[in-house]
């Protein structure tokens, strides 16, 4: 009993410090609700939420295994730590076996390097897996001084083929920590050592081995080899040192606790495409806490909350990396957009102007800046920060054919078809078979009623590059349509429906193709189908008066011909 309620209580302090208003009803038994929604949120991947609901109902029942580990887990989602640890610490004391819980105490031992802890954790059973165990194991005995027993531990690790890889480079990451770069490089190198496939960490690592040996046109060939023309700014910013004859410093893993965090980067990276990416963030967390400013490990870790929609808690992340670090400005495009898709566009519209100022001759931020504006509705801002992203780009710079393609779509959306249809066509020498491009452009011809010819090639060659792409089949339907070809547009315009059958566009389309060929009844039936489906209001006036009669009546008020029904129509 005395070790319930002292877990208790360290669950309360818990709730008090980290979530105030939750310890406020501790009084009070929470109901089922508390444990549904705790639930429903860490399916969302709501973790501030779950965080909440799950310290709520741990405060009347604190040993549910289930609360302990949903609490501890959104918390260290959360990157809080110091949160997590006391939920961990209750999971131990219960003898609750948590690989979770295990993680976030070795996390917070090695942050007080705390060595001997990793030893008596290991010798009570609290394991997490075999190459973590291991490889914590060594990194113990480093921090403690013990270089014989560590090399001993990670050979034990390096004779298991499943962890062999792994075994090799911390060995190697451990001697250079101890300034033996001779013997570091020769582990990862490929020649000495087959099995070692370079990733973008252990690259870099080499690298600067090579460097401290006085070998920069090594570690340069390293670099071309490994990522060959594919250099990131703080790649390109290396590499230029070692052209230059600087020494690199070795801050790969400088230190045991580092070496703690490179193994929980490592089990990440492995899992990012095998678990799911809310298991993935426990241990990308974990790294961050024990190496905050690790550029790489900001960057995948914010990217991996983008792909979970935690725009809030990615932007956040973004906003770490140091402005004096070569990959900053990749790290603010990925908060703008991060801001964008919180719909906070001004916000991202500040830091993208204030990128803009500071780096005037990166082509890239203006034309981000441009989509920006685009999305917001500014077509003229837009279209001005494209023409400056445009002045900037080499003229074999493979992003060219987007930018004047984005560019085209602000002049169309300006009313300045000669400049749209010149930037389309710009577009098109870059990327000749560009389906999206011949698409639009196609399409707009055809709407302008305007070289209907060229204009149904155009989306012909787009729905062969896309035959599953409705948008672009039901171009190919309405140009059949514009040219007269009624019979020929049914069946590409019930494809496209079928393809985006909430599209009120292509359902309006669908019901005028009908009325072409006779078919008035299904006809109406598609534009009763469009207006359910939230039109512009335009386009529902317009869909509302050709119920009420006919799609010829309604061409006849807007000045044009009324449709010849086709002879072979039913």
């Amino acid at each position: 009993m005395l070790k319930h309620l002292l877990l208790s209580c360290s669950i309360l302090v818990t709730a008090q410090v980290f979530a105030p208003e939750v310890a406020a009803q501790s009084n009070t038994k929470p109901s089922a609700g508390a444990y549904l929604a705790a639930r429903q949120a860490a399916f969302g991947n709501d973790f501030s939420q779950a965080a909440r609901y799950h310290t709520q109902a741990l405060l009347t029942d604190p040993a549910n295994p289930q609360l302990l580990e949903g609490g501890m887990a959104a918390y260290l989602a959360l990157g809080n730590i110091d949160a997590a640890g006391p939920i961990a610490d209750a999971m131990i004391g219960f003898e609750i076996n948590s690989q979770i819980a295990h993680l976030v105490r070795n996390v917070r031992v090695a942050q007080k390097e705390d060595w001997r802890a990793i030893f008596q954790a290991l010798e009570a059973g609290h394991e997490i897996g075999p190459l973590i165990d291991g490889l914590s194991q060594a990194w113990a005995h480093m921090g403690q001084g013990e270089v014989r027993k560590a090399m001993e531990r990670f050979d034990a690790v390096i004779a298991a083929p499943e962890t062999q890889a792994y075994g090799l480079l911390h060995k190697a990451l451990a001697l250079a920590m101890v300034g033996d770069f001779e013997a570091a490089a020769e582990i990862l190198s490929p020649t000495a050592t087959p099995q070692v496939r370079h990733s973008r960490r252990s690259a870099i690592a080499m690298a600067q081995m090579l460097s401290q040996l006085e070998r920069n046109t090594e570690a340069v060939a390293l670099l071309d080899g490994v990522f060959g023309g594919q250099l990131d700014a703080s790649l390109e910013s290396m590499r230029a040192a070692l052209i230059a004859g600087e020494t690199l410093t070795y801050t790969s893993v400088p230190s045991p606790k580092d070496g703690f965090a490179e193994i929980y980067f490592n089990v990440a990276s492995a899992l990012r495409d095998e678990a799911p990416n809310s298991y993935v963030l426990l241990y990308l967390r974990a790294a961050l806490a024990l190496r905050p400013s690790d550029t790489e490990m900001l960057l995948v870790t914010a990217d991996l909350l983008d792909d979970m929609e935690q725009y809030a808690l990615a932007q956040t992340i973004y906003a770490q990396v140091a402005i004096d670090d070569p990959s900053y400005i990749d790290a603010e495009l990925g908060r703008a957009d991060a801001l964008i898709q919180l719909d906070n566009f001004d916000a991202a519209v500040e830091a993208l102007q204030t990128l803009a100022r500071t780096y005037p001759e990166r082509a890239q931020i203006h034309a981000t800046l441009g989509d920006t504006w685009r999305r917001k509705g500014d077509m003229q801002a837009a279209n001005d920060a494209y023409s400056d992203a445009l002045a900037r780009y080499p003229e074999d710079s493979p992003a060219l054919w987007f930018v004047y393609y984005t560019r085209a779509i602000t002049f169309h959306q300006l009313d300045q078809w000669a400049e749209a249809e010149a930037d389309f066509r710009k577009s098109l020498t870059y990327r000749p078979d560009q389906a999206q491009v011949l698409n639009y452009l196609g399409y707009s011809l055809v709407e302008r009623n305007e070289k209907l010819d060229e204009a149904l090639d155009m989306i012909e060659r787009a729905v062969a590059a896309q035959p599953d792409n409705g948008a672009i089949v039901d171009s190919l339907a309405w140009v059949y349509f514009r040219l007269g070809r009624y019979a020929d547009a049914v069946t590409p315009m019930e494809r496209a429906a079928t393809l985006e059958p909430v599209d009120p566009i292509v359902l309006d389309h669908l019901g005028d193709v009908y009325w072409a060929v006779g078919r008035k009844l299904e006809a109406a039936f598609q534009w009763q189908r469009a207006l359910s489906f939230d039109p512009e209001e335009e386009e529902a006036d317009r869909i509302r008066r050709k119920l009420e009669v006919g799609l010829d009546a309604v061409l006849v008020t807007e000045g044009q011909d009324p449709i010849h029904i086709a002879q072979d129509a039913n």
